[in-house]
């Protein structure tokens, strides 16, 4: 079965290129034009990856990724403007999973989805991932912290699960962009910081941090 890709993108040109060069790819596509009919035609229909533009009107599609991750895990990789930096970290922290800087090669963005696509692609197992109070179950893509359900978006989640699955390995920044994010070395490592905070926050414990830092190298979550 070929996989389906929706192309959110209000200019026509650029949209009908990347339709066209991704049906040769033979990947089965949609289109839209807008953030409201894209953030409708994605939520009610099943895709393997989302191109979304950042710029789009009706609603951006920062607020438009930000939707979807409340109903879905689907990938999405935005489309940004060379200097629009902020509007990148908006999207992560919104839960895209990757970023593409316009202008750029076919070849780069056929590159980037495939990368998407195999991170992404399901592992059935029933082993559940435990250290001290944390609990994760990859099947449902759940996380329990002292016995309750902790709310963690997509990228928060893999970013706990590599740490934990990496026990008493010091990982650095770049080796856990390459393995969370995907993204190529132009990437600044300091968007892990940020998700290192965000999960510090969400695993307070009167006992030792989780995560501990290795000043100079990176993060490491010890048993």
């Amino acid at each position: 079965m070929k996989q389906k890709i929706l192309i959110v993108e209000d200019e026509k040109n650029i949209a009908r290129f990347l339709e066209l060069e991704l049906k040769h790819e033979q990947f089965d596509v949609a289109v839209a034009y807008d953030g409201r009919k894209g953030l409708e035609v994605a939520t009610s229909e099943t895709f393997d990856c989302i191109l979304l533009d950042v710029m789009l009107p009706e609603l951006n599609g920062i607020e438009v990724c930000r939707r979807i991750r409340k109903q879905s895990d689907v990938p999405v990789l935005l489309l940004t403007a060379r200097d629009a930096v902020m509007d990148r970290v908006a999207g992560l922290d919104a839960g895209a999973d990757d970023y593409i800087v316009k202008p750029f090669a076919i070849e780069e963005l056929l590159a980037r989805i495939r990368s998407i696509l195999r991170r992404v692609r399901p592992v059935h197992t029933t082993e559940q991932l435990t250290v001290r109070d944390i609990r994760i179950d990859p099947n449902a893509y759940e996380v329990f912290f002292e016995g309750k359900k902790l709310e963690l978006t997509r990228k928060e989640y893999d970013l706990l699960k590599f740490l934990v699955e990496n026990l008493n390995r010091v990982c650095t920044r770049e080796l856990i962009l390459e393995n969370v994010w995907g993204f190529d070395s132009e990437v600044e490592t300091n968007v892990v910081d940020v998700y290192i905070r965000h999960l510090r926050t969400k695993l307070l414990t009167n006992s030792e941090p989780y995560i501990e830092t290795v000043r100079g190298v990176g993060y490491v979550v010890r048993g």
